[in-house]
């Protein structure tokens, strides 16, 4: 069981840096959680699209408790379709593996696809699953984060911190080491086209390993960077950079200093803020934090596709039956769709049933 630390110490370095030109900077040893170097971390900003980190958090969640697979396919509904750009351009009923979604929200900051996790995720509904996300912000220790979307799209009650964001990154750090790396593709390819991470450190800095860019009219420029050398692994928080160039360059020399400051090279000033330790202690989130992650007997069903019309649905109704021997209903699904559903299962009961009907080739998801 590992923790993260109880107490970041917040000590102030001599740097030479222009505040005008962001917001805030937050530099971190995601080992110790000792906080390096911070200016206005507790600041109120816009993060824009380094919302996308708690989107991935919650993704890795349902994978680390199979309620999610990776060669899952999840669809796409006409809202995620109807999304503002940056997207992959995905259409209404089409859909996307779980995999896939991961990748083009990491290096593509894709919205549709945050919004494709986040409705097939809790129910087909953002709102809900920004609730969620506001709920878990909470249980890991955030405390100046409300979170509207799952993208990160202009909110004025959209709201984060330096301080918070660390700590959420960190939390994915600790909580889910194996799926750290979809943070570190410097490009990706998809159906022909292929998508650059917007990410300039990795491939640049020595050792950078992530994580996660941001950019809206209102939130400017934004980073989180993260970097391993010698065993020691630096992450670099900027918000609300008047340009990338500055995003850029302002993230390298945190990163420089706080690697310097590891290795002893440099003294920060004895200065230190207590704050909230997260709650989120353990490998896996605790079950309770994520809304039944094991639901009681009963509560858990199986999507087995939408359809736009209802002989499609009877089709693939009848395919179920055959391969799982499950009854079904047709349901009223979103924009017209005809949703091929079976309620009322055990969690067991509902993995082995899309266990065993992707067997036949068919596609599904389970949902609580």
């Amino acid at each position: 069981m590992k923790k993260l630390l109880a107490v970041f110490a917040f000590c102030l370095l001599p740097f030479a840096l222009s505040a005008a030109e962001y917001n805030a900077v937050l530099v971190a040893d995601m080992d110790t959680g000792k906080v390096l170097y911070s200016e206005n971390a507790n600041d109120v900003n816009y993060p824009a699209s380094l919302t996308k980190i708690m989107t991935l958090y919650l993704t890795f969640d349902a994978l680390e408790h199979n309620r999610l697979n990776l060669d899952d396919h999840l669809i796409v509904s006409q809202a995620a379709a109807n999304a503002a750009p940056v997207k992959l351009g995905l259409t209404a009923g089409s859909k996307i593996k779980v995999e896939d979604a991961i990748k083009a929200v990491a290096v593509h900051s894709a919205n549709d696809v945050a919004r494709v996790l986040a409705e097939n995720l809790k129910g087909g509904k953002e709102g809900n699953f920004a609730s969620l996300m506001t709920q878990v912000a909470t249980e890991i220790g955030l405390s100046k984060t409300n979170f509207e979307n799952s993208s990160g799209l202009p909110d004025d009650d959209h709201l984060s911190s330096a301080r918070d964001i660390a700590l959420l990154s960190m939390a994915v750090y600790k909580h889910f080491p194996q799926y750290w790396k979809y943070f570190g593709i410097k490009s990706w390819t998809y159906n022909g086209q292929t998508f650059t991470n917007g990410n300039r450190l990795l491939g640049s800095y020595p050792g950078c390993n992530g994580m996660k860019t941001g950019y809206t009219n209102k939130s400017r420029y934004s980073l989180v960077a993260t970097a391993s050398r010698d065993g020691r692994n630096i992450m670099a928080v900027v918000l609300g950079a008047s340009n990338k160039d500055i995003r850029a360059t302002t993230a390298t020399r945190m990163l420089d200093k706080g690697f310097a400051v590891a290795r002893g090279e440099a003294t920060p000033q004895n200065i230190e803020y207590k704050v909230q330790s997260p709650k989120i202690v353990e490998t896996k989130v605790q079950p309770q934090i994520i809304n039944n992650v094991k639901p009681a007997a009963g509560s858990t069903g199986v999507q087995f596709g939408a359809f736009s019309s209802r002989a499609a649905a009877e089709t693939q109704a009848a395919k179920v039956q055959k391969f799982t021997g499950l009854s079904t209903t047709i349901e009223p699904g979103p924009n017209g769709t005809l949703r091929v559903r079976t309620n009322g299962l055990s969690e067991s009961a509902a993995q082995n049933a899309c266990t065993t009907f992707r067997s036949g080739g068919g596609d599904c998801y389970v949902f609580h």
